[in-house]
This record gives C-alpha cells, structure tokens and sequence, in this order.
C-alpha cells in the first residue's frame, strides 16, 4: 500500500469567500468556494483519488477496489467510512445550527449523526463564532428566541484566534463567523438542522428553511460539556511538536509543528490522513517522496508502515 493524494469536492454555500482558490490553490470554478471536501466518502460530495495507480477513482469506489483492510482494525467498528474532512472559508456568518446525534439522526435521517471539530487555520481581527449557550434555558424559551429572532441574545459567543480549536459535540448550538477560515474533521454526515439565519434568502429568492421541530428535539440547552481549547498541551519532541486537538470514538486529531522531520507508523488499526495547513513539507515513505503543497490531502492506507514528514510546516493528522 502506498499513500496518495485526494482531489475534494467543492460547495458554493452563499457565504463562502474566494481563499480556498487563492490561497490554497483549489482548482474550482465556482465564484464563491464555501467549502472543500478534503477526505469524503459521502454521496453529496466525494473526494477522488488524484496520484497512484487509483487515481480517477472516488475514494469510495477506491475502498470498494482495495477492501476494508485499508481502514483498519478500528474501521470495522462502523458500517461505513466514518469521517469526513473539511476547509472551510466563511467570508460571511454561516446559518446558527446544530447536528443530531447517531441515534437520531439514523432514526430519522438514514445516516450517521454529527459530532466534529474545528481547527482555526486563520481569522480577520475580530472575529467571533458561536459555541454553545451563555447559560441554560428551557425548550420552550429556545423555541420563542427561534420564533421572535432573539436567539442570538442567549448563544455565547467567543471570540477566535488563529490556532483554536473548539470540539462541537453533537446536539450543540454553533455557528462559525464572518472571517474565519477553518479545518473541520467531522462524522461522515451532512445533516444539520437550521434555526437562525440571519434574515438571508437562498438562490431561489426565498427565505432558507428554518428546521425547528428537529432542532427542539436535538439541541443541548446549556453551555457546552467540554470547554473550548485542545484536549492536551503541545509537546515537544526531536524535529517536530504535537498537540493533541481532539479525540472521540469517531476520530483523533493532532496538531504537527515541524521544524525538521516527523516520523510515524501507519500500522493495522488505523489509516491516517494528514492534511497540510503550510507547504514547504516532504512525505517520504517506501523509499518515495510526495512534495506536499499548502492545502494538499493525503490518505495513507492501514498497514502502510512508517513514513516521514520532513522540512518546515504545519499539518493535522487524523486518525480512527
């Protein structure tokens, strides 16, 4: 097994800005490039396989070629791939939201629910994104703030920095601000439940769908369980530094300061994916070498072995 690059899939949500395409260098061809499906299996926007001997395929029909084996021991604890990775440029306010758990979001939508994690890759001075609830309140208040636009009175909002890192536990009000532009490793899901948009109407000129009734039913009315930050402190080692970002039992995230060489094992358990927030970095595994470029997505298949990240940058690394 050999690692490759992945090519995303692109959305052009009506908030979304242009750094994708002119930071990053995303070939799209959208005016606006909200977000990029960096690591999907998931129907409304799988990435493809873009080095290798697979390239052309989607990494689902890749997974359907090579076999399970190359997720891992711990991929065969779920029925299908279980993580999808993001940029995502908010020039604009996204929609105040908020995502099911596995329970319902199965019973009710037919796919995993949503439990994800930010990483702040840049933002405007300023800026700001909703977490939570500044304190606890009723459903019945929460339904009237939706009713009346007055929900923004009661949702905390923190301001945010380059490099935080928040950690949205399904059922948690969210929303990320005007400015930011963030690395989200989330559940392979793409159901979310409206509640607050701003007054905004969609391409077709009307007003976007507000999703009370489920929104009632899923959303945590109190601040969140888990504080914004890393779960663990930077730790430094020979050639690179690591942060634990997050951890759950869908994913792990580390944050990889390289100052001149990263070492790892891809073994049975886990595949990993790095996903490169600076270029000027190396992957070099089997004897080969994969310049990586800002913004570039590699899968390394379960089993792989050891490889090396060598130069000066900054990577996430996720793993199962």
């Amino acid at each position: 097994m050999k690692p490759f690059k992945l090519s995303p899939a692109f959305k052009d949500y009506l908030w979304g800005g242009t750094r994708l395409r002119d930071e990053f260098g995303k070939q799209c061809d959208f005016d606006k490039v909200a977000e990029s499906w960096e690591l999907s299996c998931h129907r409304d926007g799988p990435s493809v396989v873009a080095t290798g001997e697979f390239a052309g395929m989607t990494l689902r029909e890749y997974l359907d070629k090579v076999g399970p084996a190359v997720l891992g021991s711990r991929g065969a604890a779920f029925a299908d791939f279980p993580i999808l990775i993001k940029l995502i440029d908010a020039k604009d306010n996204l929609s105040v939201q908020v995502h099911p758990d596995d329970d319902y979001a199965l019973r009710v939508e037919g796919e995993y629910g949503k439990t994800e994690m930010w990483y702040v890759v840049d933002c405007e001075p300023g800026a700001s994104l909703i977490y939570g609830f500044r304190k606890e309140i009723t459903r019945e208040e929460f339904r009237q703030r939706i009713e009346n636009n007055t929900l923004l009175e009661v949702v905390d909002q923190v301001p945010v920095h380059k490099g935080d890192t928040f950690f949205i536990q399904a059922g948690t009000l969210h929303a990320i601000g005007s400015g930011i532009l963030i690395a989200e490793i989330q559940q392979n899901s793409n159901t979310t439940y409206r509640v607050y948009d701003y007054g905004r109407v969609g391409a077709d000129g009307k007003p976007r769908q507000l999703h009370i009734d489920k929104a009632a039913d899923v959303t945590v009315l109190a601040p969140p369980a888990r504080p914004a930050g890393p779960e663990g402190k930077p730790e430094a080692h020979d050639g690179y530094s690591e942060t634990l970002l997050a951890s759950c039992s869908c994913f792990t995230v580390r944050e990889l300061s390289v100052s001149s060489a990263f070492s790892a094992q891809a073994d049975e358990a886990s595949f990993h994916s790095l996903l490169t927030l600076t270029g000027g970095l190396t992957l070099c595994c089997g004897g080969e070498e994969m310049p990586l470029a800002r913004g570039d997505s590699v899968f390394i298949p379960a089993g792989t072995g050891s490889y090396t990240v060598s130069g000066c940058g900054q990577l996430l690394l996720t793993t199962l």
